[in-house]
């Protein structure tokens, strides 16, 4: 074991067991240096051990190796963006378990204090954000590893669960910002339906011709379609929850049936849409600059639907069983700045009530 000379660069042989304790060889060639293959020995070595003295990007490999398996493509990919991007730089050449609640504290502060160009700072639901991922790693440490304790929970939690009201828009403004996409059919569809039905990007883009059923009036979400590192990837839903029927209005079966008349040689299993979510913000940004409306972002048509609902009066778990909720109480942590103007339809319920039994 150790590392050896090969011609002009150097490799590194090494025994170690595998998770069923049977002994293995791993060997690695083609480093420039005898101190790069050296830290690549120690890297590696670390990475097998069953501890936690061992350096947190070390650590944070084992993390990364046992998640893959065990969450969406999608949700590691953004996992993996928050922590490289945010945490991996300030803890990697630390141990593990001597990061103290100090050393997380200080970290905490830079990300409080930090303004961009413009002069603002991080978002308060994006602080929570990367606040959660580092927890996460401790706690996954604690469970498997046996770290004695989480700083991360001593040091406090930084940013907000909830962020600002969601923005949405009216009726009218959506009508304003639909004459935009006139000249184009699959994209004025997809907004259609996204307005209409409060369904996610993912699973709009994920739809196939037999997951709509005009007679039913109904269309079945039961995947979700990503552009991930230059492929097309369709999973399952976000959550159970999310695998769920919804019903459509009259209108949008005929805007379906307007669509379909203009398709030729489609299967059943074929994708209605045949664009990225990318497509559609573009579309967005261009009709809302067109048209004159608020500025909104592609996902606050789910909003907007949301909205629009509780205007109706429509109950709060009807609400998330269309949304796809995986509990009524995301609906109402959600759309609880939307209630307030239904509370004043309720306590003149009361009054009538009250009136009537005097």
């Amino acid at each position: 074991m150790g590392v050896y000379k090969e011609g002009k660069n150097w490799k590194v042989q090494v025994y170690y067991k595998d998770w069923k304790g049977n002994r293995k060889r791993k060997q690695k060639r083609g480093f420039r240096t005898k101190g790069e293959a050296k830290e690549w020995e120690r890297d590696f070595l670390q990475q097998q051990s069953q501890g936690v003295d061992i350096e947190f990007g070390n650590f944070l490999e084992i993390y990364y190796k046992d998640m893959e398996v065990r969450l969406r493509e999608s949700t590691m990919s953004m996992k993996r963006y928050i922590i490289e991007l945010k945490i991996r730089p300030y803890f990697e050449k630390k141990v593990l378990s001597e990061i103290t609640v100090a050393d997380i504290r200080a970290w905490q502060n830079e990300l409080l204090t930090y303004k961009d160009k413009d002069g603002k700072g991080y978002a308060p639901t994006y602080l929570k954000t990367i606040n959660c991922q580092l927890t996460a790693i401790f706690n996954y440490a604690i469970r498997y590893y046996n770290l004695p304790g989480n700083p991360c929970k001593k040091a406090g939690a930084i940013g907000k669960s909830k962020g600002e009201p969601k923005d949405f828009w009216m009726q009218d403004e959506f009508n304003e910002f639909l004459k935009t996409v006139e000249d184009k059919p699959d994209a004025r569809l997809a907004f259609l339906v996204l307005y209409w039905t409060g369904m996610r990007i993912g699973e709009l883009l994920a739809l196939t011709y037999y997951d709509v059923n005009l007679e039913e009036k109904t269309i079945s979400i039961n995947k979700s379609y990503q552009r991930l590192k230059g492929k097309d990837v369709i999973t399952q839903p976000k959550t159970p929850k999310s695998i769920r029927v919804i019903t459509m209005p009259d209108f949008l079966v005929e805007e379906f049936r307007e669509y379909y008349s203009h398709l030729y040689g489609i299967m059943k299993k074929d994708r209605l849409f045949h664009f990225t979510k990318s497509y559609m913000e573009h579309n967005l940004i261009s009709g809302i600059k067109k048209s004159g409306v608020k500025r909104i972002r592609l996902h606050d048509l789910r909003h907007s639907h949301a909205s629009m609902l509780v205007d109706m009066g429509v109950a709060p778990l009807e609400i998330a069983e269309r949304l796809g909720h995986e509990k009524v109480e995301t609906t109402l942590n959600t759309y609880s700045h939307l209630y307030p103007s239904t509370q004043s339809k309720l306590a003149g319920l009361l009054d009538k009530k009250h009136e009537e039994e005097i």
